[in-house]
C-alpha cells in the first residue's frame, strides 16, 4: 500500500460531470489498496470571474488591505471544489473529508496573493488515513501568522500538492492536467513536438521558470527539494484505465542520475512571451548603481528577470532588465518617480512587446557548440536577438514578440527534437 497524492487542475475539474470522473479514478486507487490525497484546484474559469468581481468595485488592487481580501474572495473557488468532489466519493462509496487550507492547517507568510508555504501540520491528515479516509485539499492557499487565509499566486494548487506529498512523505505526487505530460515544446506551435518519458528536476525548473505552463515553478522546487517523486498525466484518459498503465503513463519527473534519464543535449524549447524590458540610458557608472535601480523594485515585490549592464562610456553606462509583462506600468511609474532622479539616468525606455525563447538541456553541461548552434538558427531566420543569458542547462535570448512561434519552430527543429533519443 502506498500513500499517494493527486492533483487536478481546473479544467479536470470543470463540471459536474468531470468532478463524478475524477471521484471514479480517485476510488479505483483507493480500491486497489492505497491511500489518497486529493488537492483539486478551483472549477476552470471561477477564480478569473471571481477576481473579477472584485475589480468591477475597485480599480486599484495593489494595497495591503485590498489585497488581503482579493485572497479572502479567491481562496473560496477552492473551497467549492474539494467539498463537490467530497460528495462525489462519498456517492461512489469512498469516504471521504475536506479541509480549506487554514484547517488542516497550511501555514504560509503574509504575502498576499504570492504567499509562500512554511509549513503544514500533518497530525489531522494522518489520522483520517489512517481511519480509511481520502482527504480532500484545497489547492492554492493556506494561513498566515495573524490567522489571515492567504493565496500562493496562479497555479498555486500545484504548489501546496507537493507541498503536501513532502509533509506526508507521500510515495508519489501525480498531476493530473488537461495535457499527458510534459513535451519538447508546445505542440500547438510545433506539432512535430514530442512527449518526454521522463525530465530530470533541473530540467523541469528551467522549463518552468522559462515559462512552460505546464507545472508551476514553487512546485517542482518543492519535489526537487524534498525529492518528491513527481509525474504529469492527463484526467482526460478513461478513468477505468487499468492501474497499472495509468500509473505509469505522463512523464516521471525525476532525478539526473536516473538510468533510464533520455539524454539529449537539448530536452526543450521553453518560451514566454509575458515580459517587457525596461531600459534606464545614461546613469552614472559606479558602484552600487544596480542596487540602487533594482532594490526599489525588489521592495515593491516586483519579479526581475534578466539583466543586463553595457560597457561604461565616459563614466555613464546602460542598464536594462525584464519583467512580468503585468508589472510592467507599475514598474515604469516606479523608476519614472524614485529611480530616474537618483542614478542620473538620461532616459528611460520600454519595450512591453517582448518575448523570451529558451533551450533546456542538462547534456548542455558535456557539450560545446549548443549556444552558437542556437544562435545560427534565429540568424538564418532573420530574428534579431535583444538580450542573452545562460546558465548551466539553458540558454535564453529576448527577441520580439512578433518572432516567438518562428523561433520555437526553428529551434525545435535545429536540435532535432522531433527525435526520439537513441
Amino acid at each position: 500500500m502506498a500513500l499517494i497524492v493527486h492533483k487536478y487542475g481546473g479544467t479536470s475539474m470543470g463540471s459536474t460531470e468531470r468532478i463524478r470522473n475524477v471521484a471514479k479514478r480517485v476510488a479505483k486507487w483507493v480500491r486497489a489498496g492505497h491511500q489518497l490525497v486529493v488537492v483539486p484546484s478551483a472549477m476552470s474559469g471561477e477564480t478569473n470571474r471571481l477576481l473579477g468581481l472584485a475589480k468591477e468595485l475597485s480599480p486599484n488592487v495593489t494595497t495591503p488591505e485590498v489585497m488581503r481580501e482579493l485572497d479572502m474572495i479567491a481562496s473560496t473557488g477552492e473551497q467549492v471544489s474539494v467539498g463537490l468532489l467530497a460528495i462525489a466519493l462519498q456517492t461512489e462509496g469512498v469516504q471521504a473529508v475536506s479541509y480549506a487550507g487554514w484547517q488542516v492547517p497550511i501555514a504560509t507568510d503574509d504575502a498576499y496573493t504570492k504567499a509562500r508555504i512554511q509549513s503544514i501540520d500533518d497530525q489531522r491528515v494522518r489520522a483520517d488515513l489512517a481511519a480509511g479516509k481520502v482527504v480532500v485539499i484545497t489547492g492554492f492557499q493556506g494561513i498566515d501568522p495573524d490567522g489571515h487565509i492567504t493565496t500562493l499566486g496562479r497555479g498555486g494548487s500545484d504548489t501546496s500538492a507537493v507541498a503536501v506529498a513532502a509533509a506526508l512523505k507521500a510515495d508519489e505526487c501525480l498531476i493530473y492536467t488537461d495535457v499527458d505530460g510534459v513535451y519538447t515544446t508546445d505542440p500547438r506551435i510545433v506539432p512535430e513536438a514530442r512527449r518526454l518519458s521522463s525530465i530530470s528536476f533541473e530540467e523541469m525548473l528551467e522549463m518552468a521558470s522559462l515559462g512552460s505552463k505546464v507545472l508551476q515553478i514553487r512546485s517542482v522546487e518543492f519535489a526537487g527539494k524534498y525529492r518528491v517523486r513527481l509525474r504529469v498525466l492527463s484526467s482526460f484518459t478513461p478513468w477505468d484505465l487499468p492501474l497499472e498503465e495509468e500509473a505509469h503513463s505522463g512523464t516521471l519527473i525525476t532525478f539526473e542520475e536516473d538510468e533510464n534519464m533520455e539524454q539529449a543535449v537539448v530536452s526543450g524549447i521553453a518560451f514566454n512571451r509575458d515580459e517587457a524590458k525596461i531600459s534606464l540610458l545614461g546613469v552614472n557608472d559606479k558602484p552600487g548603481i544596480a542596487s540602487q535601480i533594482l532594490g526599489p523594485v525588489a521592495d515593491a515585490n516586483i519579479d526581475v528577470d534578466v539583466i543586463i549592464q553595457n560597457v561604461s562610456h565616459d563614466g555613464r553606462t546602460d542598464f536594462s532588465f525584464t519583467v512580468h509583462r503585468n508589472d510592467y506600468a507599475r514598474t515604469m511609474d516606479l523608476l519614472k518617480t524614485k529611480v530616474v532622479p537618483q542614478t542620473g539616468a538620461v532616459d528611460l525606455i520600454g519595450d512591453p512587446k517582448i518575448c523570451k525563447v529558451s533551450i533546456v538541456g542538462i547534456g548542455m553541461r558535456s557539450h560545446v557548440g549548443v549556444a552558437s548552434r542556437m544562435f545560427r538558427a534565429l540568424s538564418e531566420e532573420g530574428i534579431n536577438i535583444q538580450m542573452i543569458t545562460t546558465s548551466e542547462i539553458k540558454t535564453s535570448v529576448v527577441i520580439d514578440e512578433k518572432y516567438m512561434e518562428l523561433a520555437v519552430r526553428a529551434l525545435h527543429k535545429a536540435f532535432d527534437l522531433e527525435q526520439t533519443p537513441a
